[in-house]
């Protein structure tokens, strides 16, 4: 498997590197503050993915929010989704909270739109979403995110909270995987 994780990384394109991933995350934080300072929200982190993005967004909001996480997944150990499986639901009482959903990537939005109908039945009363990324799939997807940080064009990624088979997430931009066909 290294061997194949080597492959990946050393033909891989830098699309975004780290100065713009920073100012995008300015940016997301900025947005937010504006519309959610003063509403007391859950921070609601999608793992694996969303750790990174979640973890540099955090810092740039200074106003008062609580945390927890959320983990579903269409992926697992595959680049192609399949059925939603729930991994881990939040602890933190939703009712009557506003919610903040963060993850890496709104690619198809199957995940993110399952979520978001999740906390709104366990009654919170406005659900938003940001995402580091809004991927250009080239059709409508069931849900749009409130907050983005950068579009980006259709290719497997990695890198920055983003998994090649579970790996590469640590890579410090966002790469292209170069198409083998």
């Amino acid at each position: 498997m290294l061997e194949e994780i080597n492959k990946v990384q050393e033909k891989a394109v830098c699309l975004v590197n780290r100065e713009q991933l920073d100012a995008a995350l300015d940016a997301m934080a900025e947005a937010i503050t504006t519309q959610l300072a003063d509403s007391n929200p859950l921070i609601l982190c999608v793992i694996n993915g969303g750790i990174i993005a979640t973890g540099h967004l955090l810092p740039r909001l200074n106003f008062p929010l609580t945390l927890d996480s959320v983990r579903a997944s269409r992926y697992g150990h595959n680049t192609a989704g399949s059925d939603l499986h729930w991994l881990y639901q939040p602890t933190t009482e939703m009712r009557n909270r506003t919610v903040l959903i963060v993850d890496d990537i709104l690619d198809e939005g199957i995940t993110l739109a399952a979520i978001i109908a999740w906390c709104r039945d366990q009654g919170a009363d406005q659900v938003y979403s940001a995402v580091l990324l809004d991927k250009q799939i080239g059709r409508e997807k069931p849900v749009q995110a409130d907050f983005v940080g950068l579009e980006i064009d259709n290719h497997y990624l990695y890198g920055f909270g983003l998994d090649y088979k579970t790996y590469l997430r640590n890579a410090n931009g966002i790469y292209a995987c170069k198409d083998e066909s």
